[in-house]
């Protein structure tokens, strides 16, 4: 089982920018794998945001952040990206990385079958 760890959360003020970090853990890879940003605020369900899939398609699964934030991926590194700018309270959250084994990005989300721990980002005055 793939397993995924998320870096680069922290707590910043709104406006300001975080990239989020998405890399296999050693000794997996995420060659072929479609990589996905998720969040979750409190009390709230889990929001998709978007999908980079291994041949370099990306998906946008939420308006709330379009414009906002840009998905990218490095196949050197073997780390996929989440570039968020212009930074909302709303946007307060624990964001979680999620992989799945196809060449697409699934429209339906539950299909994405392998996760991180999550990085927590807080969006405050």
């Amino acid at each position: 089982q793939l397993q995924l760890v998320e870096s680069g959360g922290g707590l910043v003020q709104p406006g300001q920018s975080l990239r989020l970090s998405c890399a296999a853990a050693s000794g997996f890879t995420l060659d072929y794998y479609a990589v996905g940003w998720f969040r979750q605020a409190p009390g709230k369900e889990r929001e998709g945001l978007s999908c980079f899939t291994h041949s370099g398609v990306s998906t946008n699964y939420a308006d709330s952040v379009k414009g906002r934030f840009t998905i990218s991926r490095d196949h050197a590194k073997g780390t996929v990206y989440l570039q968020m700018n212009n930074l909302r309270l709303e946007d307060t959250a624990v964001y979680y990385c999620a992989a799945v084994h196809v060449h697409y990005c699934p429209a339906n989300v539950s299909l994405f079958s392998s996760w991180g721990q999550g990085t927590q980002v807080t969006v405050s005055s």
